[in-house]
Parts: structure tokens; sequence; C-alpha cells
């Protein structure tokens, strides 16, 4: 069994605030003997489920294998922002890719964010979408550079946001720590868990299999792309003619090429109890906020009026044993109205992250495609990512190619020493955060 699951029990979502609000799915089988399908989907986060969803569309058999339970990993965990771009800038991606690449990079990630609201409506309306996303600085100097992107993704790709200096930031967010903000209204949030259970229902009922509790432990991938793929879990296997990995930071080595490039993180979030009225003393308006600190908070109301917020990370398999204190200390260092404030839900989840903080596309074998290491802009671009699967099975992969084109190298020191590097680099980040350089 995957070592990640060792913070969980078998089966069960965490004690999430998401799961205790999300609209049950009744459990669904696990996978006994042998099986065919046209494409065997490993993972049952967004990107499997969205890409079972639209290949059952186009009328392909699909099996969809999820070692836990639908939307367990970090699809069940996260913030639920739906922001715009990628973590790599647009002039940056214009150096590396060229001008007509980086476009394209640009329209993927908007039409990301269309995507996903238009599933969540149709699929998951339980997900509640509401438009507002923001990032906020904490430096005059990121203010200014935030200013100036915005400028420039407005002349140059047509971007709708708006900067909002320190003044106008404060009307807004109950903190006096930010010197301004992007505010943009195509992107949002919504209810991250219920999202992936929508997808799931909207997979079945498009006919693709879903098997739950099907951990998968081996993928023999055939030589050529005429030859079949098996996909081998405890009690059973699939023998199919295209195989789409979509673990993202759960894919522990079933495949080198991805295990080399995906790398697991731990990041904790936790739900207060309901604020009443300093609710809109924290944050006057329906948006969601993440702010420019390498360790990044990120935050936004729930409907019931608690404080949904994430800070902090940790690096290898266990979490803290302490959740709750360790994301109290960057919420009450924001925030300090709110010291002592009683925390009802706290949880943490594994996301995927690359070298470049881009997505990792790839063929990775004959007939076997990866998505992963989103790198925190899962929500959307997971989401779509299934969609862009599915039209490289069908045999349109424009998209998926110009994503395969986006340079993501190995972590140094490969698998047994990639961590602790990762660990000491991750950990003068944040240290350069705390001491404000």
């Amino acid at each position: 069994m995957n070592p990640i699951y060792a913070n969980d029990k078998r089966g069960q979502y965490p004690d999430s605030w998401y799961a205790a609000t999300a609209t049950p799915l009744d459990p669904l089988p696990d996978l006994k003997g042998e099986v065919t399908a046209d494409v065997c989907v490993v993972g049952g986060g967004y990107t499997g489920l969205s890409t079972a969803l639209h290949l059952a569309e186009k009328g392909y058999s699909v099996v969809l294998l999820e070692a836990q339970r639908v939307g367990f990993g970090a699809s069940g965990r996260n913030g639920g922002q739906v922001g715009h771009g990628h973590n790599m800038s647009q002039p940056s991606l214009e150096k590396k890719l060229g001008k007509a690449d980086a476009k394209m990079l640009w329209d993927i990630a908007e039409d990301s964010i269309t995507i996903t609201r238009d599933l969540a409506a149709k699929h998951a309306p339980d997900a509640a979408f509401k438009p507002g996303h923001a990032s906020a600085y904490f430096s005059q100097k990121e203010a200014d550079a935030g200013r100036r992107d915005c400028e420039y993704l407005a002349e140059n790709y047509g971007f709708g946001g708006q900067f909002l200096d320190k003044s106008a930031t404060e009307e807004i967010v109950g903190t006096d720590q930010y010197y301004g903000m992007v505010l943009d209204s195509h992107g949002g949030y919504l209810h991250p868990l219920n999202l992936a259970l929508g997808l799931a229902r909207g997979a079945v009922a498009a006919g693709a299999k879903i098997f739950e509790q099907s951990n998968v432990h081996n993928i023999k991938a055939g030589r050529t792309a005429s030859d079949k793929t098996v996909v081998q879990t405890d009690r059973g296997r699939v023998v199919a003619d295209h195989v789409v990995l979509a673990c993202n930071g759960y894919s522990n080595n079933l495949n080198r090429k991805t295990a080399a490039r995906v790398m697991p993180i731990n990041n904790f979030m936790v739900a207060t109890e309901p604020l009443g009225a300093r609710a809109a003393e924290i944050l006057a308006r329906e948006i969601c906020i993440y702010d420019s600190y390498f360790v990044l908070n990120y935050y936004r109301m729930s409907e019931d009026g608690r404080l949904i917020f994430g800070g902090g990370e940790s690096y290898g398999v266990k979490f803290p044993t302490d959740i709750a204190a360790k994301v109290r200390k960057p919420l009450e260092k924001l925030f300090p109205q709110l010291k002592g404030v009683k925390i009802d839900y706290a949880w943490g989840g594994t996301l995927g992250i690359t070298t470049s903080r881009m997505p990792y596309f790839a063929r990775v074998a004959p007939n076997v495609l990866t998505a992963a290491g989103y790198s925190g802009h899962g929500v959307a671009l997971a989401t779509l990512a299934g969609q862009i699967i599915a039209e490289a099975i069908a045999g349109q992969s424009e998209r998926f190619d110009v994503l395969s084109r986006v340079p993501v190298t190995p972590f140094p020191g490969g698998r047994m020493f990639s961590t602790p590097i990762l660990t000491l680099a991750m950990t003068w980040f944040s240290l350069r955060d705390r001491l404000g350089i």
C-alpha cells in the first residue's frame, strides 16, 4: 500500500469541513477478476474523473480504479480556488516556449476556469461556485510587480482582473499586512469534494465504470501502440488499449518518469467555528484569497460563516500530530483579532509539485498518458486535463502536446535524496517569508 495513506483511515475521508458538508456518494464496488476496456484510468480525483466523464461521453468503454474513495486525495481536501494563469509568468513562458505556445497555455488556463464552472453547474451544483479570486501581496515591491503583471496581461492577453492598492485591499480584508492585490471575477472558489463527487456521478451516468478500494500496484505497458496494457490491482486486473495515470501526488512508484518529476508535499487546512458578525470583519466580500508568501496562506469564508484557512507545509510521509496548531500560527499572524478562535476541523492533504511548478503532461509509454504536478493550480487545471487527455486519446492532441512541451525536469537527487533536498530548499524559502526578505 502507498505509504502516503498512513495518515488516513482506509476508505474514509478525512475529518474535514468538506467531508462533513458534502453530498454523500454511496460506496462503489472494488474490482474483482479481469475486465477489459478501451481505457483504464488510474486515480479518482479531478484528472481521472474528468477523463472518465469525457471519454464515456465520446462512447469509449472506461474503467476507473481508485485506491480509496473518489475525491479522497487532494481533490477533496484543497482550498477550492479556481484562478487564472499558471505558476510561471506569461513573459517567462514566452521566453521558454515562444509567444504562440505561451498564448495557447494562457488560453488553456482560462478554459480551465470556464470548464470547471460549467461542469460544476451541470454535475455538481452543490459545489456552489462563487466568482471572485484574489492574489494579495506582503510588500510594496511585490504589489508593484503584481500591478505591472496585471497591466501586461490585460494588454497582451485580455485579462480582466483589477489591481487594488493597499487602501482598497484593507476595505475588503481585515488585515493591514497586504500592500495590494489583484482581483479577478472570472475565477472564484467552490466546494472541492462536492465537485469530485459530482464528476463521479456524471461519469457513471455517461457509462464509465468506477471501482473504489482498488489499489493499483503494477502497470505492464505494451511495447508498441497496438499492444494491450495490463493494470493490476490486489484482487483483479484491467486489460485496456489506453491507460491514464491520474494519481498526482499519490503516484508513488507506478511510473518512474512521473515519480522523478512529481514530488508529493503536504499542505494543511482548518475551519474555524462560525464567526458570526466577525466574518465580515475578516472578509467584507465573498471572494477567496491566496497571498505571496512562498509557503502561502489561502482562505475564504464558508456559507455558514467559518474561516476556511490553509497554511503550512511538510515534506515526507507523516502529517504533524497537531494540524490545528500548525495552521493556527499563520492564521493568527495574519488575523491577530482571531487569536484563540475555536477550530472545529483540521486536516491535511498531499499534492504534487514539479521543479518548474508547471504541470507535467507526458506520454510515458505507448498508449499510457499522464497529467500531474499541478503545484497548487489543480482544481481547474486537473479538471480541464481530463478533457485534454480525452481529446488526445481520440486523436486530437494539440492541447496535450503544447502542455507536454513545457519543460519539467526531474528533481535532483533521485527518489532517495530528492525529499531531503526539497525539505532544505523549502525551509530556506519559509525562513525568508518569516524574515520578510
